[in-house]
C-alpha cells in the first residue's frame, strides 16, 4: 500500500518563515537580557536602630562691657567778689553823643619789642689759642686715620690741600665747618665730614673766659 503525502501537510516550503522567526525571537531573547537589571537586596532591620540623643548646643551669652561716658568737664563756676557800698569804683565816661560823622580813634595795641639774640663774638686770635686734645701731632694722626680717598679724585688724578674753616665754640664743639678753597673730586666733602668727626677740642679762652675762635686747617690729599 503506497502512502502519499497532502500538499498542505508538506512543511518544506514554510522552512524560510519558521527560520525567520526563530531569529526574532532570539533577537528579542538577547535584547531583553542586555536590558534586564538586577539590584542588591538591602534588608533594614529595624530593630537593630536606636534613637542616639544629641546634646543641644547652647551658645553662651557674651556680654559687651561698654565703658560708660567720661563725665562732662567742670563748669566754669564764676566767683563773685562781694564789694563793699563804700568801695569807690572808676567811673567809665562814654559819649552818647557820637553819631556817624564823628571820627573814632583806631585802637592800636602796644606792639612788644622782641628782643635782639646777640650772638656771641667770633675771635680770630685769642690769649690762649683752641687745641686739638693731644696736641698738632694728635690731630694729624686723626685725620690721616679717618680720611678716605674719594674714587672719582682717585681715578681723575686729583690731589693738593682742601683749607677748611669752622668755628670751636666755648664748650669745644666744632660748628660752621665751610671749605675756603677746595680742589673738587669729592675732596672737599670728605675734608668737611672729617672736620665734623673731630672730638671737642681745647676751647680758645680770652681774659680767662672760653670763646668762639675761628679756625683754619689745611687738609692734604696725596696719592700714594
Amino acid at each position: 500500500m503506497e502512502l502519499k503525502k497532502s500538499p498542505k501537510a508538506d512543511l518544506e516550503n514554510k522552512k524560510i518563515l519558521f527560520r525567520q522567526i526563530g531569529l526574532v525571537l532570539a533577537l528579542l531573547i538577547v535584547f531583553a537580557a542586555f536590558e534586564y537589571k538586577s539590584y542588591d537586596k538591602r534588608q533594614i532591620n529595624l530593630q537593630q536602630r536606636a534613637a542616639e540623643e544629641v546634646p543641644e548646643e547652647i551658645i553662651p551669652i557674651t556680654e559687651q562691657n561698654v565703658k560708660p561716658p567720661p563725665p562732662p568737664p567742670p563748669q566754669q563756676v564764676t566767683v563773685l567778689t562781694v564789694v563793699d557800698d563804700n568801695t569807690e569804683v572808676e567811673d567809665v565816661k562814654i559819649n552818647v553823643d557820637v553819631d556817624q560823622k564823628t571820627v573814632i580813634e583806631v585802637y592800636v595795641p602796644p606792639v612788644k619789642e622782641e628782643e635782639e639774640i646777640v650772638e656771641q663774638e667770633i675771635f680770630t686770635i685769642v690769649e690762649s689759642m683752641p687745641e686739638f686734645p693731644g696736641g698738632q701731632q694728635a690731630m694729624l694722626e686723626f685725620i690721616a686715620r679717618n680720611i678716605k680717598y674719594p674714587p672719582l679724585a682717585r681715578e681723575s688724578g686729583i690731589q693738593g690741600r682742601v683749607f677748611v674753616n669752622f668755628v670751636v665754640e666755648p664748650d669745644g664743639s666744632v660748628s660752621n665747618v665751610k671749605v675756603i678753597r677746595g680742589i673738587g673730586g669729592g675732596c672737599d666733602e670728605e675734608a668737611i665730614r672729617v672736620v665734623q668727626s673731630m672730638p671737642k677740642w681745647v676751647p680758645g679762652r680770652q681774659r680767662g673766659k672760653p670763646v668762639r675762635v675761628s679756625f683754619n686747617l689745611p687738609v692734604r690729599f696725596t696719592l700714594q
